[in-house]
């Protein structure tokens, strides 16, 4: 099976390959990738609308609450009011209550002021509570003092709030709802629906009603509580509010053709106030008394999550935002819901995506044609040169390329190979006439040069003594030359060889590289013998240089001193001015420097690099380290060679650093610091002038 390896394949194939692997395998690889990220983006995006959508309804549902109280407030605080129950309440200091004809009249004004006030407020309900909470007075019912007061039916006691009234939802019995007008009580109950992915349930009907309440202090002119006003709107069935709060979440073209928004109020699971349809239409029943789908009701009323996601409403599947709503004692009593159509969108979603689709098999169609037409161009001169060489290689000296459909460089090769096909021809039928020519020329020559044989032996044997003698005296002189020539002479002859050679030069390829090789290697033995002898004069180019980027650049060529010394580094640079100095240079100076300075702290410590002026000459860079400092009999030759404190140094990277910062014109001190540690100041000049060591290197 050898030939199903790539490197056995012909030339078209390859090119195949190569053209058509993007296109088959990558390209479809995007677009599924597309797909599916712009599906999963669609999906999110629809989220994040329903997330708006919900905060709008929870703000107009809180602004509900708010202008609730707002209303209890004002009417507890209202003159009438006070007038009313300065008739009603009684004296304060008096055994028992002393009514007047006067008095008795407040009394049957009060239900009546009740009502005038509920329905300017625009409220349900309202009644009218004593300092100790028994009900005095409501709009639909009279006065009541005594054990009526206590005994009669009242709303529940809710505290008021501080320092606002603030509305708060609340669940009422069927005892509780007696205290309501007869036209609410008749709104409240709800037949409850078979609704698909519900919770199992025996209950036929909700008796429960709920509401919005607020509770207000009613006070006196000189603060004294009077008592308390309840009021608030019974949300069973309560279209009018739920239409409003779907118009400001869903206004007219809020959503694409073919959707509609909903919103609803649910009391536990049952929709008691809705805008969603049973049949569909805006003419079909609204869908109360239908239930919330068991998933939502444990993630929303069971762990009070807020669901933003799609669900099941009814009959469709929409894009819904779910959040519960609490009494004033923080227990989940039922949900706020807002969310739209998602059919629409799907089917939007749908058509953008196979659109891209489409597109992304269109460009791969035209793709894959140009580049097999591109293809074509490339493997199709390359197949005739082939076969051109297999007719050669029978026999058929006259078997030509011909004119290939290219110019490129794969046109020109084709020319160029039939160029040397009719050359090589030519000179073959020159050489074979030549090769005649030659023959007789032989055959007129022999007699005559089997005459003149003893004297050519004789001739030869002082020629080969020549030869010989020749020979040593060459390589005597041979010898004499420097060791460069021999070198020059052998690169040139390869060079040379590979030229005469030609294609003839791949059989020898792995010897010539090594030739080249070992050449090479005697060059740069000899160039470091040379720059060992005479270092000036293969001293770098100047370079201008920033000593912080520098040195930055070299911390990390000592990142693993650093990490195992854990030493911690602190800069500071504060130099206005570059230096001029061979870049290589200085930072074999600058790492040598480092690795001195850490080797000196092998417990770890603090490395402190730092640059400023050196006065008007240049820059100066500081080392300093947290080590015990250099031994006082080692600082006056610290720069001499082998002067090392180190069992394991060489005592040469001080010394050669020096001798290369010296060279530059530059300074190179060492002192030690105070109880802590050593510095060292590398001073380089700006401007280094011209320096005899700052030649460029010579050719070897």
């Amino acid at each position: 099976m050898p030939r199903l390896q790539f490197k056995h394949w012909p030339i078209r194939r390859k090119l195949l390959a190569m053209v058509l692997m993007p296109l088959v395998v990558v390209l479809p690889l995007l677009g599924m990738f597309l797909l599916i990220w712009g599906n999963a983006a669609v999906d999110q995006l629809l989220v994040a609308k329903v997330r708006a959508d919900l905060a709008v309804a929870r703000s107009h549902f809180d602004r509900m609450l708010t202008d609730v109280g707002g209303s209890a407030a004002a009417m507890a605080d209202s003159r009438a009011l006070s007038d009313a129950l300065d008739g009603v309440l009684p004296v304060q200091g008096s055994t028992q209550a002393v009514r007047s004809d006067q008095t008795r009249a407040h009394a049957q004004d009060l239900p009546a002021l009740l009502r005038r006030l509920r329905d300017r407020e625009r409220l349900d309900f309202i009644q009218f509570r004593s300092a100790d909470a028994q009900l005095l007075a409501g709009a639909d019912s009279a006065l009541q003092t005594g054990a009526a007061a206590a005994q009669g039916p009242a709303l529940p006691w809710v505290p008021p709030t501080s320092p606002r009234p603030q509305g708060s939802v609340e669940v009422l019995s069927a005892t509780q709802q007696a205290a309501l007008p007869q036209a609410l009580r008749a709104r409240v109950a709800v037949p409850l629906l078979v609704t698909a992915n519900a919770a199992p349930s025996a209950q036929a009907q909700e008796d429960r009603a709920m509401v919005v309440m607020a509770t207000a202090d009613v006070r006196g002119p000189d603060g004294q509580l009077r008592g308390h006003l309840q009021a608030g709107v019974l949300l069973n069935r309560n279209l009018g509010f739920i239409d409003q709060l779907n118009e400001v979440v869903y206004p007219d073209g809020a959503l694409p053709q073919g959707s509609h928004g909903t919103a609803t109020l649910f009391l536990d699971d049952v929709r008691i106030s809705t805008n969603v349809r049973l049949f569909g239409g805006e003419a079909s029943e609204r869908a109360i008394g239908t239930r919330v789908s068991s998933t939502v009701r444990e993630a929303v009323l069971g762990r009070g999550d807020t669901w933003l996601d799609r669900a099941f409403v009814v009959k469709d599947w929409y894009v819904s935002g779910y959040l519960p709503l609490t009494d004033h004692l923080g227990r989940r009593v039922g949900m706020l819901y807002v969310g739209f159509l998602e059919a629409p969108f799907v089917g939007l979603k749908y058509i953008a995506l196979a659109t891209i689709g489409l597109i992304f098999f269109a460009v791969m169609l035209v793709a894959g044609w140009v580049s097999l037409r591109w293809a074509r161009g490339i493997f199709h001169p390359l197949e005739q040169m082939s076969r051109t060489i297999i007719q050669l290689e029978a026999g058929d000296s006259q078997a030509r390329v011909g004119a290939v459909n290219s110019r490129d460089e794969i046109g020109e090769l084709a020319a160029h190979f039939d160029h040397l096909l009719d050359t090589l021809d030519q000179r073959t039928d020159e050489l074979q006439a030549l090769n005649q020519a030659l023959d007789a020329k032989v055959a007129q020559r022999t007699a005559a040069l089997a005459s003149r044989t003893l004297e050519l032996e004789t001739a030869q044997q002082q020629l080969v003594r020549a030869e010989k003698l020749a020979a040593i005296g060459q390589l005597t002189a041979g010898i004499a030359h420097e060791v460069n020539n021999p070198i020059a002479v052998i690169q040139g002859n390869l060079d040379l060889a590979r030229e005469l050679l030609g294609p003839h030069a791949r059989l020898v390829r792995d010897e010539l590289t090594l030739m080249d090789q070992q050449i090479e290697r005697m060059r740069l033995i000899v160039t470091r013998l040379l720059q060992f002898a005479r270092p000036g004069d293969y001293a770098g180019y100047v370079d201008t240089v920033d000593a912080a980027k520098e040195l930055r650049d070299c911390l990390p060529l000592v990142e693993h001193l650093l990490r195992d010394a854990q030493v911690q580094v602190h800069t500071d640079w504060q130099h206005t001015r570059s230096a001029q100095i061979n870049r290589q240079e200085l930072q074999q100076v600058l790492v040598n420097l480092l690795v001195n300075a850490l080797q000196a702290m092998p417990e770890g410590g603090e490395l402190r690099l730092s640059t400023a002026d050196w006065a008007e000459l240049g820059v100066e860079i500081r080392v300093e380290d947290t080590g015990p400092g250099v031994p006082a009999e080692l600082l006056n030759r610290l720069f001499q060679p082998f002067a090392t404190g180190r069992n394991e140094g060489t005592g040469l990277g001080l010394w050669i650093s020096h001798s290369l910062v010296e060279r530059y014109g530059g300074e190179l001190q060492v002192i030690n610091l105070p109880g802590r540690g050593a510095r060292v100041s590398l001073r380089l000049r700006s401007e280094v002038g011209t320096l005899p060591a700052l030649a460029a290197p010579q050719t070897v």
